[in-house]
């Protein structure tokens, strides 16, 4: 059976020695060896992002975004949420369920809230979190991180919580120089390991700010609960998912030889080289110029196209994720992220052309390989 070629938004496809790490023989989570690995991912972690803290919890991104908020904030706080789509609306809905004060600042699908109107509310409300989706899968937009995080820095008393579950080591984010206070992501996206882990970046602020709130209803998403495993992996509190661990640890070797600017790079260079090959076989992409992320591309169905294409598609080696909201079976989610090389980019653009001939769409073969990598050579 020919391999098939899962290009989600994630899980996105993991190489041979990250999965080689998931089948390791699983070791006691006292072995003074793996005390060391877990503790050298720690250590990446802060090392890369540039953090005082991290949290590496078996749990979903769904969870990061819990231990991102509840950690932070306390019933009846107000929160503005900056959505981008579906994503950041689950975010909205995580505060209102928290009993925050929210305040959902939203725009059209497929482009970015100007920062001009963040300002806005902010000289108008003294909110103690601002919250935004790096990137949005649902869009496939990038929101406007650093200027977001200057303008934040004049609000010292909120805090600026970023989802990074899209974007987190394939978008430029550093947390201190752009003024993060929680950056959470997970695993499973452009890290290339496998689903189960949440990982969650806190600044000194965020840190003052959880020791301010006391006692919190949560226990798992507890941050005091994970601080002592953090700072010594052979403490207990919930036992450490080993083998992802491994998969992480290799990933993050990856990331250190790549160099994380170099990796933000590669991202950005074959991000836009696909939308621009998307773009010259008659597709057009959700996100606005200018608000593109670099790890996954939506798009829209010609004329004369639905979603059966994603079932021709897969029947070609490549599974693509279906729309959501507003833009359910009217286009497919491309993601392109993690440590996919480029002749794994060439078949799937490859795919897509067959695909399209196949449903009787006026397509010149070749012609979107031969766009993705003339903008792969000039860049």
């Amino acid at each position: 059976m020919n391999r098939e070629l899962v290009m989600i938004p994630g899980p996105t496809p993991v190489t041979e020695p990250i999965r080689n790490e998931m089948e390791r023989e699983t070791a006691a989570f006292k072995d003074p060896n793996f005390i060391e690995d877990f503790q050298q991912v720690i250590s990446d972690l802060k090392n890369l992002w540039g953090s005082s803290e991290v949290f590496v919890v078996a749990g979903s991104g769904t969870l990061s975004m819990e231990m991102a908020i509840s950690n932070t904030l306390k019933k009846s706080d107000p929160v503005l949420v900056i959505s981008h789509g579906f994503f950041g609306d689950r975010m909205a809905e995580l505060c209102e369920r928290k009993g925050l004060e929210v305040d959902v600042l939203s725009c059209e699908w497929g482009k970015a809230v100007p920062v001009e109107e963040v300002e806005k509310k902010l000289s108008n409300k003294n909110y103690r979190a601002v919250t935004v989706t790096h990137v949005d899968t649902s869009t496939g937009t990038k929101a406007p991180l650093e200027e977001l995080g200057k303008l934040l820095d004049k609000h010292q008393d909120t805090l600026f919580i970023v989802d990074g579950v899209c974007s987190t080591a394939g978008e430029p984010e550093f947390i201190n120089e752009m003024g993060i206070d929680i950056l959470l992501t997970a695993s499973q996206k452009a890290f290339g390991v496998p689903p189960g882990l949440a990982i969650v970046w806190a600044s000194d602020k965020a840190l003052k700010r959880r020791e301010k709130i006391g006692e919190i209803s949560e226990y798992y998403a507890d941050f005091n609960k994970w601080l002592p495993i953090m700072n010594d992996p052979s403490k207990y509190f919930g036992t450490p998912p080993v083998n992802l661990i491994w998969a992480l640890k290799k990933s993050l070797e990856f990331i250190k030889t790549e160099g994380l600017k170099e990796r933000f790079k590669r991202h950005q260079v074959r991000g836009k080289a696909i939308q621009k090959a998307l773009e010259g076989i008659g597709l057009n992409i959700l996100a606005e110029e200018g608000a593109r992320a670099s790890t996954i591309s939506n798009a829209l169905y010609p004329e004369g196209i639905d979603d059966t294409f994603r079932k021709v598609l897969k029947e070609e080696g490549v599974v693509v994720a279906g729309g959501l909201g507003p833009y359910a079976d009217k286009l497919f989610r491309l993601g392109h992220m993690g440590n996919i090389d480029i002749n794994e980019l060439v078949t799937v653009i490859s795919s897509i052309e067959r695909t399209l001939f196949r449903l009787d769409y006026p397509v010149e073969f070749g012609k979107g390989v031969n766009i993705f990598l003339d903008n792969i050579m000039r860049n």
